[in-house]
């Protein structure tokens, strides 16, 4: 019997219908992204972003600047939107240009306007339990998860992937849920090994099909978060066969995708709600 479609495209809609009736309640919500250069791929996603939010009624300011600006203008741009306080989100999209340190440049963001949870800060309450601001990504799979009524206490969950913004995020926020994690990558040993054996599979590598249906446990919920584009189409992680084993999967395209973007703007409701409560606690701020 083939797997139950995990719709990320419906509920990331009804999200984003969440998000604009949060920021209706709102007097104002801000939004920026930074985009430095002319990689397609992060034209597209911004253009998405914005897009998104200004549908969801959110204030969105779009920085665009040539690749060959140095670190110092791109550091002296996010000052300047730290410093806004028309401004309770800040994105900027990876990667940048080769002659910009990336860390520099993440740990240059105010943790509170931090929408896609990568500022240290940010992971370090992640790690700690005390979450604030979290990658969108893992924070949409976790709520497609609470969606479909996925028992996650006690469960075993493998996550393929140790990226920053996916797979050490999305391990974290499983073990906070009670499951019992493993993590894998590309240089695992016997990566089927670990795969036969778990309730719960994400896959976060970027390697197409890199998960035969045959690693798949029967009656697992597998988590797609792959998306590699090339001359034939788009690929996930996870050969599509797995449908045949799985109870849930998440289909490519129409998956995790949509819910990456919905889940940023929640996060931009959650940055703003949190600097609202401080003005309050803290007048003079």
């Amino acid at each position: 019997m083939a797997a139950v479609l995990i719709d990320g495209k419906a509920l990331a809609a009804r999200v984003r219908e969440e998000v604009a009736a949060s920021v209706a309640q709102l007097d104002h919500v801000g939004v920026a992204t930074v985009l430095v250069g002319d990689d397609p791929a992060s034209h597209i996603y911004i253009n998405l972003k914005q897009k998104a939010a200004e549908a969801a009624g959110i204030e969105a300011r779009d920085h665009r600047i040539p690749a060959g600006t140095s670190e110092d203008d791109v550091l002296a741009l996010i000052a300047e939107l730290n410093a806004d306080d028309a401004v309770d989100g800040l994105l900027v999209q990876l990667p940048l240009p080769g002659h910009i340190d990336e860390a520099t440049v993440i740990e240059a963001i105010d943790p509170a306007k931090d929408i896609d949870g990568i500022h240290p800060t940010n992971a370090g309450r992640l790690y700690l339990g005390r979450p604030t601001l979290v990658p969108g990504t893992p924070l949409g799979v976790m709520r497609m998860l609470e969606e479909y009524e996925i028992e996650l206490q006690g469960a075993h969950a493998v996550v393929i992937g140790r990226s920053s913004i996916v797979g050490k995020p999305m391990a974290q926020l499983l073990l906070a849920a009670n499951a019992t994690v493993t993590m894998c990558h590309s240089r695992t040993r016997d990566l089927a090994h670990h795969t036969l054996d778990a309730d719960i599979l994400v896959a976060a590598i970027g390697k197409p099909h890199m998960v035969t249906a045959d690693m798949v446990k029967v009656g697992a919920t597998v988590i797609d978060v792959g998306l590699t584009r090339t001359d034939e189409g788009l690929f996930g992680d996870v050969d599509p066969a797995a449908a045949e084993r799985a109870a849930f999967i998440t289909p490519v395209p129409g998956g995790v995708g949509p819910m990456t973007i919905a889940m940023v703007l929640q996060n931009t409701v959650t940055a703003a709600r949190a600097r609202r409560a401080k003005d309050l606690a803290n007048p003079a701020h």
